[in-house]
């Protein structure tokens, strides 16, 4: 039986770990967590907000995840489109799912990133 997410990972283009940091942490206010070793020779990072883990994996022939995507749930989700909108992150908002306040944004490789609040 499956209890809960462990993790995402998402991937990104060789050499882009500092790209990702600017971002996973300056922008989304995530922590960057160790890698074990044997996996940090592959390079990539991965990243912890609360129970949240994301994790980047580089990939040689790279294409970003533009449709598919994690979902993040957020507490005040306008105060968090202000903060990345303030940190240079573009913000598309949407109100297509019932129930929900929602945003999209893009990580600076170009992986999609949904953000969400329940409530109207």
């Amino acid at each position: 039986m499956i209890a809960a997410v462990d993790h995402v990972q998402l991937a990104a283009p060789p050499g882009s770990e500092d790209l990702l940091r600017g971002y996973y942490i300056d922008v989304l206010g995530m922590t960057e967590i160790p890698k074990p070793p044997l996996l940090a020779a592959r390079g990539g990072c991965w990243f912890r907000a609360g129970a949240v883990e994301l994790h980047l994996g580089i990939e040689n022939d790279f294409e970003p995840a533009t449709k598919a995507h994690p979902g993040l749930r957020v507490t005040d989700l306008s105060a968090y489109a202000a903060r990345l909108e303030a940190r240079g992150a573009a913000v598309v908002r949407d109100g297509d799912r019932p129930g929900y306040r929602r945003f999209f944004s893009y990580d600076p490789v170009g992986n999609r990133l949904e953000f969400l609040e329940p409530g109207v």
